[in-house]
C-alpha cells in the first residue's frame, strides 16, 4: 500500500489519507482481515502523510521509536468527544439527537469487544458521509486549538519529548480519526498518527471505514506495517498507553509503558514487569475515565443521529 501512484482526479477510486489506491492493492488489502487491513490503511496514511515539519530536530536514531495512545494517554478524556463538543458548538446536531447510538458507543469504549467494535465500524463516521475531507480538517484544526490543547497530559508530553530529544521518532496511535490525530501530533511536535482512516472518493468521504476502527489488535498491525515502511526495529521501540485494550501494541514494542492505566492494564503491566506511570492524583484518577467514555458515547451517537436525521 506505501508508494503506489495517484490514480487521475475523478477517476472515482477509493482513497485513503488522500492516495487514490490501485485495483490490484485495493483487491489485496479487502483479502486481509478488518484488524490488518485498518494497521496497513493507518500505515499507509502515516507514511504518506511523511515526517512534519513542526518536529523540532529532525530524527538521527532511525530504528527506534515511540508509540502514544491518545485518550486518557496524551490527552484528558476522549479526543473524538473533545471534536464532537466543537461540531455541536457549530450546530451540527442538536440535544435532541443524543441518545440514538450513546449504549453502543460505550459497550466500544469500555469493553472493546469484536461485536462492539463491528456495530461501531457502521456508524462512528458516518456523520462525514458526503463531506468533503477538507472541511472535516479545517474544523478539526480549528477544534483542537479551542477545546482540546489545555488537556494535554504535561507528563506524557514529558515522555514522548525524552524520545525526540533522544533522536527518536513518535507516532500517536489512537482509534481517532486520522485526520484529527494528525493535528494534534502537529500540535504537539510529534512525527506523525496512526488513526481510523475513513475511505474518501473525490475528496469526500463515502461514510465507510477502511477495515475498522483502529483498536486492540489492529494498532499492533499498524505499528508492524509502519515499522517495515520505515526501518524500525520494534524490539527498539516504546509504546505507552492507558487501556487493556492496547495489550497486543504494547506487547509488540521491546518496552511498554501503561500510562494513567484502567485497573485491567494495571495489573496486566505488574505481572510483565511493564512500567507504570500515572500522572493523575487521588479520586481523579479513579474516575476518570468513566465521564470521557460516557460523554465520548453520548455525543459521538449524537452526531450520527443528527445528520442522520437532517438527511431523511
Amino acid at each position: 500500500m506505501v508508494g503506489q501512484p495517484d490514480a487521475e482526479p475523478g477517476d472515482g477510486r477509493p482513497e485513503v489519507a488522500g492516495i487514490a489506491e490501485s485495483d490490484d492493492v485495493l483487491d489485496r488489502v479487502t483479502a486481509l482481515d478488518p484488524a490488518r487491513r485498518a494497521g496497513e490503511a493507518s500505515a499507509a496514511a502515516a507514511v504518506a502523510a511523511g515526517t512534519d515539519a513542526t518536529a523540532e530536530a529532525p530524527a538521527t536514531d532511525l530504528t527506534a521509536a515511540a508509540f502514544f495512545d491518545v485518550d486518557n494517554t496524551m490527552m484528558v478524556g476522549a479526543s473524538i468527544f473533545h471534536f464532537a463538543r466543537g461540531l455541536a458548538a457549530r450546530k451540527f446536531f442538536t440535544t435532541s439527537d443524543l441518545l440514538g447510538f450513546a449504549w453502543q458507543q460505550v459497550k466500544f469504549r469500555v469493553g472493546g469487544r469484536e461485536t462492539d467494535v463491528s456495530g461501531h465500524r457502521d456508524t462512528a463516521l458516518s456523520f462525514v458521509a458526503g463531506r468533503p475531507v477538507a472541511e472535516v480538517v479545517a474544523l478539526g484544526e480549528e477544534i483542537y486549538d479551542e477545546l482540546m490543547a489545555d488537556r494535554i497530559w504535561a507528563g506524557t508530553r514529558a515522555l514522548a519529548q525524552m524520545h525526540l530529544d533522544a533522536g527518536q521518532r513518535v507516532w500517536l496511535v489512537t482509534a481517532t480519526p486520522v485526520e484529527l490525530a494528525l493535528i494534534i501530533a502537529r500540535r504537539l511536535g510529534l512525527t506523525g498518527a496512526l488513526g481510523t482512516v475513513a475511505e474518501s472518493v473525490d475528496g469526500h468521504y463515502t461514510g465507510r471505514l477502511v477495515g475498522e476502527i483502529l483498536h486492540g489488535t489492529a494498532k499492533a498491525h499498524a505499528i508492524r506495517a509502519l515499522a517495515v515502511a520505515e526501518g524500525l526495529d520494534l524490539r527498539r521501540c516504546s509504546a505507552y498507553s492507558d487501556s487493556v485494550n492496547d495489550v497486543p501494541m504494547l506487547s509488540a514494542v521491546g518496552t511498554a509503558v501503561a500510562v494513567n492505566p484502567d485497573s485491567e492494564l494495571r495489573d496486566t503491566a505488574k505481572e510483565r514487569g511493564w512500567q507504570i506511570r500515572d500522572f493523575r492524583t487521588g479520586r481523579k484518577a479513579a474516575k476518570i475515565g468513566v465521564p470521557s467514555v460516557l460523554g465520548a458515547g453520548v455525543v459521538a451517537g449524537a452526531i450520527a443521529a443528527g445528520v442522520a436525521h437532517r438527511r431523511r
